[in-house]
Parts: structure tokens; C-alpha cells; sequence
């Protein structure tokens, strides 16, 4: 236990002191921050250049709905298209047909000068679906129409409370939906990163003929459990940090959403700040997070130390490691199915396989799924740990000797069987 202990200690200490780690440890949730906030800020910012479109009305009734904004003056003409078409005043031409009113799918067309922005077309769009509702409801020949039906339109804003609870609380489907995705983008990039650090850090090694002198005063599989636990708390420790600061940010924000959730009334908007509000439930997610990550890295760490093991390089390594890679992206892909209904069949399977138990966990967490489920899946995943080490030992104890050859699976199957 002394040489796994220094072990660890080194493969820690090595990491933890170098200047990437405490930049990237510090940047990367301000730049998680920057780049959410990112697209508000230019919405904000950005003034939208002015656009002069000519109209030509055949029908002579939607013109005159058509108002002007910052970004669109509508011009109206008689000119011809032919014209119009040479005509530099215009950044655009629309078209409108003589039946466009009684058409059942009506249809108008848009000769821009340049490229077109999204924005400009919804908007010219929506003002042409509002003009041709209004002459529909001019024909109908009935007072106040329009009027009856904007005050019998409505939207209802759904609160959701869980009574399966020891306690009756305000959910957001919403926030478990994003809160799901993020946990689980978050586990798929720590496993990855952290992961194949294991592998490129056998590999270099190996390289250098390192392993066999070391191998000299500790077997290969106390090297090989070092190795993956000592790079695997440099990950916790990254982990602990961002959770630190998301909680520090959380305790100045959620005051300042919360008073602006309380002028605004709306029933969603307290059922967001009920749940992000509950320090029990972060604190909950974020435990669960740290033991599914855990178990996760094992699992995948323990595949990854027997490919590094087992070739000379990164290149060969890249063609072995799809056995660990493909796992954890059908995982992710499974996870986008999930958040839809993290209740399904698919969902409840998939949370308990170990090859993707970690990923589809964290997308089921947020919406506050059996505890039992969780309990079971954790259990799954660290039983496979256990096993998946004792191969994976078996395969790194031959593989740390051989040189000069790009093992196939068949080949690391025999290994493992090896006595």
C-alpha cells in the first residue's frame, strides 16, 4: 500500500501543480458563463441595419396591415417587377398574389438583394399571416370579431407539484430537462478527458521504458490502480471547485432571480426559483454526480489503462479505444431520448447497464426518479468496476512487456485469460 500510496501521490501532485490545471480550473466556468451570456448580450447590443422593401400588392389588401419597424420600412409600389429588380433603392421585392386572401396555403414571395436574415423573413411573415386573418375575419361579417376572439384566446401557465414527495413541491420540468443535460455533458466530458489521460499517461511511459523500472519495486496491478486513482481525484478535485463557485454564484444570483420572479407573478417562473431555491436538491445532485462520476471513471479508466497498455502509441491506441469511446457516446445519445420521458422503459434499462448507467443518470437525477433505481444502478456500475479491474489487470501485466505489435482484440482476450 506504501508504493500504491506514492503512486497516486505522484500521478496527483504532477497534475494538480501544473499551470493549465488552475487556468483551466478557473477560466473554464467563467467562459461557461461568458459564452451562455453570450448570445443575450449581442441581442442587446447589436443594432439591425434597416432594410427597405418595395411591395407589390396584387391583391390590394395586405399593404396597408403592414407596419414599419426599426429593421423593415415597407414601400409600397406599382412598379413592375422587371423594374424593381434594377432598382438599387430596394434591398428587397415582395411579392404579393391577387388570390393570396382565399388561398388555403397562401404563399408570397421575396426577391432579396443580399443574403437574408431569419429574423427579416419571420417578421414580414407573421405580418402577412396577421393581415390575411383580419380580411378572413372581415368576411364573416360579424361585430367585434377580432375583439371576441383575442379576449377568448389564451395560455395557460401549468404549475407542476409532486406528491409522491415526503413533502408537496413545486417542480420545472424544465430545469430538470436542462439541469439533466448539463450533468450529463459534464460526466461524458470528465470520463472522456480523464479517461484517456490514463491511456496517453501509460502509453508516454511505456515509451520511455518508466513501467519497467517501476514495475521492478510494484506488481502492474498496484501501478496500474495508482495510476487511475491518483489522475482520477485530480477530476474530484476539479469537480469540487466548479461546485464551489456554482454554489458561491447561486448564493448572489438566485436572491436577485427570485425578486424579479416576485414582480413578475408567474406561476412557471416560481416553480423554476422553488427548485433551483432548494439546497437539499442541489446539494443531492451534485453527491450523486460525484459518486456516478466516480463509478463511471473507474469502469472506463480500467478499459483504457489495458489499451494504453497494450500499444506503443497513440495512433494504434486510437483505433483500440472505440471499445470505451462508442459506449459513452450511445450513453449520450440515449440521454437526449430520456430527458423527454425519464420514466420510459428505455430509460429505466439504460440507467442500469454500466456501459452507459452514468451518462443516463445523470439526465434521469434532476426529475427526482426512485431512490432504489439509483441506489441499484451504483451498485451495477462498481460490482463491473471490480470485475472489469481484474481483467483489465491481467491485460495490463502482459501488455506493459510487449513492443513492436498493434494487438487486436483477439489478442487482448487471450491476454486476459493468462493465468
Amino acid at each position: 500500500m506504501n508504493a500504491v500510496n506514492l503512486i497516486i501521490a505522484r500521478e496527483y501532485l504532477e497534475r494538480v501543480k501544473r499551470k493549465s490545471f488552475i487556468i483551466t480550473t478557473i477560466l473554464t466556468p467563467l467562459l461557461m458563463i461568458v459564452l451562455m451570456a453570450m448570445p443575450t448580450l449581442i441581442i442587446l447590443f447589436s443594432t439591425p441595419e434597416q432594410r427597405h422593401i418595395a411591395v407589390v400588392d396584387d391583391s390590394g389588401v395586405i399593404a396597408p396591415y403592414l407596419r414599419n419597424t426599426d429593421e423593415i420600412v415597407f414601400v409600397n409600389t406599382d412598379e413592375p417587377l422587371k423594374i424593381l429588380r434594377n432598382d438599387n433603392d430596394y434591398d428587397g421585392i415582395l411579392v404579393l398574389e391577387s388570390g393570396i386572401v382565399d388561398k388555403k396555403a397562401p404563399a408570397a414571395t421575396l426577391y432579396s438583394r443580399g443574403a437574408s436574415s431569419i429574423m427579416t423573413e419571420e417578421h414580414i411573415s407573421r405580418q402577412i399571416s396577421d393581415a390575411i386573418e383580419n380580411q378572413r375575419i372581415k368576411a364573416y361579417d360579424i361585430e367585434n370579431l377580432r375583439q371576441i376572439l383575442d379576449e377568448v384566446q389564451t395560455n395557460v401557465s401549468l404549475s407542476t407539484i409532486r406528491i409522491d414527495k415526503d413533502e408537496d413541491a413545486e417542480t420545472s420540468s424544465m430545469v430538470s430537462y436542462i439541469m439533466g443535460l448539463a450533468m450529463d455533458m459534464m460526466l461524458y466530458m470528465f470520463i472522456l478527458i480523464y479517461g484517456q489521460m490514463v491511456m496517453t499517461s501509460i502509453i508516454e511511459e511505456k515509451n520511455n521504458r518508466v513501467l519497467e523500472i517501476v514495475v521492478s519495486s510494484v506488481n502492474p496491478t498496484s501501478l496500474m490502480l495508482g495510476k487511475i486513482v491518483g489522475i482520477g481525484l485530480v477530476a474530484i478535485t476539479q469537480i469540487v471547485i466548479w461546485g464551489g463557485l456554482l454554489a458561491l454564484a447561486s448564493a448572489w444570483g438566485l436572491p436577485v432571480l427570485g425578486s424579479m420572479v416576485e414582480k413578475a407573478d408567474d406561476p412557471e417562473l416560481v416553480g423554476v426559483m422553488s427548485q433551483l431555491g432548494d439546497p437539499m436538491w442541489l446539494a443531492s445532485l451534485f453527491g450523486w454526480l460525484v459518486l456516478f462520476f466516480i463509478g463511471g471513471y473507474l469502469f472506463y479508466s480500467a478499459i483504457w489503462a489495458a489499451i494504453g497498455s497494450s500499444v506503443d502509441n497513440i495512433q494504434d491506441a486510437s483505433q483500440l479505444s472505440s471499445v470505451a469511446t462508442v459506449p459513452v457516446i450511445i450513453g449520450i445519445i440515449c440521454s437526449m431520448s430520456i430527458v423527454q420521458d425519464p420514466e420510459s422503459t428505455l430509460a429505466v434499462w439504460v440507467s442500469m447497464i454500466p456501459f452507459t448507467s452514468p451518462m443516463a443518470m445523470m439526465s434521469r437525477l434532476p426529475f427526482g426518479i426512485p431512490v432504489w433505481q439509483i441506489i441499484t444502478s451504483l451498485i451495477i456500475l462498481y460490482a463491473s468496476f471490480l470485475a472489469l479491474i481484474w481483467i483489465a489487470a491481467k491485460i495490463y501485466r502482459v501488455g506493459i512487456f510487449m513492443y513492436g505489435k498493434k494487438p487486436t482484440v483477439a489478442d487482448l482476450i487471450r491476454w486476459a485469460r493468462y493465468k
